[in-house]
């Protein structure tokens, strides 16, 4: 296999460094934190659950009706950067604030969760785009599972880091509260972000684009008018779309909450943890073997595979109570969510015009955005009508069976075939 090229290996790189933001703030230590505080201020369980639901649903919705407006903007020459760039710096700064806010005050602490998402999924679109702009068509089922790859072990560090110093507090070890353990956890994670960004910031370009015009946000309004009327052109595309925004949303919704739903079954926060440290480290080479086998078998049937994973996920979940079945759980995870994740970004790469990327990317992240706001509101909405989580991840299995359904009437992408040319198999 051909070796990764500078820009390649640049762009892969900030996966191995915003990767710290997904384990350490949307999936450990930040949910645990806010948990803590959540109680001891009298919430009870299962609403502090219901309230992360309903402040996921928040700022999803937020970048959801920004995404293909801005997007569509970074189409011209030279915007692409400079929007990613702003969502970088919102969302790593926010991220070391949250280092600051009171321990006491779990309303703030949702707050200020908002803006760091909002910036870390954001500046996500913007780079998700620029796939189109390091690699060949080819190559992008290897390159974007490379990334992902390198997120998942990229970010098994920092963790370590933060959670030794947390477990070095807990046993008074070091001369740090387990609270002030945890914001230093929050600091590590916007250094270590903001360290491993800079070779995107050095070595990255946008390549394809188009011409910058007058008044180019009333034009992008006019652009987006001008897609959609054209739909049918992009039937692969809107089935495709189609199919992400339930599949991803069930996706999305077990990582994001998956912690907090430990916690509701009564895991300690010290076995969580050990357990989202293994899942990372697994998760890692199963991304790239989803890469490789995508090459050989296609990625259309690879997303069949993780998505039947997920199925499986979904309906074990109803019955875990202990940690083991915690393990089993987490495992079955770790197998499939990178590549999932990794494939579908690859699949959509291939099938959009390459100088309007950044307004498709726009559509691919407003139908996972809103499709995560749809599996928060149903874990939440379930988990506090029937008082146990249990019933919210199961009732997650409906959108994996209709994202199946949907991504099989979804044809395969002809190398280098312009989007009107694609038709079904």
């Amino acid at each position: 296999m051909k070796k990764f090229t500078k820009e390649e290996k640049s762009w892969a790189f900030y996966d191995w460094g915003n990767s710290a933001y997904s384990i350490i703030i949307t999936t450990a230590v930040f949910p645990l934190y806010y948990k803590a505080a959540a109680t001891d201020a009298g919430v009870s369980l299962s609403d502090s659950t219901a309230y992360l639901g309903y402040t996921i649903a928040v700022f999803t919705f937020i970048l959801a009706m920004l995404g293909p407006i801005l997007g569509t903007i970074a189409d011209y020459e030279g915007m692409k950067k400079k929007f990613f760039t702003a969502f970088f710096l919102l969302g790593t700064l926010s991220t070391a604030m949250l280092a600051f806010v009171p321990s006491d005050n779990w309303l703030l602490l949702l707050i200020c969760y908002i803006f760091a998402a909002l910036g870390a999924t954001g500046a996500n679109l913007f780079y998700d785009a620029f796939i189109v702009d390091v690699t060949e068509e080819k190559r992008m089922n290897t390159v974007s599972a490379f990334g992902y790859g390198l997120g998942y072990i990229g970010s098994t560090i920092p963790f370590i880091i933060s959670i030794v110093i947390i477990l070095l507090a807990q046993n008074g070890t070091i001369p740090l509260s387990t609270v002030n353990a945890s914001r230093a956890a929050f600091l590590i994670t916007a250094v270590w972000w903001i360290s491993f960004s800079i070779p995107m910031f050095r070595h990255v370009r946008q390549r394809y684009y188009i011409e910058r015009e007058a008044n180019p946000v009333a034009q992008s309004f006019k652009r987006i008018g001008k897609t959609l009327s054209e739909i049918r052109q992009y039937r692969a595309i809107v089935l495709f779309l189609v199919a992400y925004f339930f599949y991803i949303d069930g996706v999305g919704t077990i990582i994001s909450m998956s912690t907090a739903y430990g916690t509701d079954l009564g895991l300690s926060s010290t076995s969580l943890l050990i357990v989202l440290f293994v899942t990372q480290v697994v998760a890692a080479p199963f991304a790239l073997l989803y890469g490789r086998l995508a090459e050989r078998f296609t990625g259309k049937k690879m997303l069949y595979v993780g998505i039947c994973i997920y199925i499986i996920v979904c309906i074990y979940a109803m019955f875990m109570e202990t940690i083991s079945d915690f393990w089993v759980l987490a495992m079955l995870v770790a197998s499939s969510q990178g590549g999932i994740q990794a494939l579908s970004r690859s699949y959509f790469g291939k099938l959009v015009p390459k100088e309007n990327s950044n307004e498709f990317f726009g559509f691919y992240n407003i139908f996972g955005k809103f499709a995560a706001i749809m599996g928060p509101l149903l874990v939440a909405l379930t988990s506090q009508i029937t008082g146990n989580s249990s019933f919210g991840v199961f009732s997650l299995v409906i959108l994996f069976i209709i994202g199946l359904i949907v991504l099989s009437r979804v044809p395969e992408p002809k190398p280098h075939a312009p989007v009107d040319e694609i038709t079904p198999q």
